[in-house]
């Protein structure tokens, strides 16, 4: 299944958007799932759990993909 996110502002943190979209239940379930290599930005396995993400990002973490997209106004 595939989640739109709209980021307000530059960016969004990675453990922050796992939490926002319901994917992880806390901040800790958000840490394990990156230090497992459980999560992938672009395709690409991300260790960082505060990483940087922007709008035109794909995140996805098992069956489910966040396109981010910027907010309006």
């Amino acid at each position: 299944m595939t989640i739109s996110f709209a980021v307000r502002g530059e960016y969004i943190q990675l453990d922050q958007l796992l939490k926002a979209t319901g994917l992880t239940g806390t901040g800790g379930e958000a840490h394990a799932a990156v230090e497992g290599q459980r999560v992938l930005v672009d395709g690409r396995a991300e260790s960082r759990k505060r990483a940087k993400l922007r709008p035109g990002q794909t995140v996805t973490f098992g069956n489910e993909t966040v396109v981010l997209v910027a907010a309006q106004g």
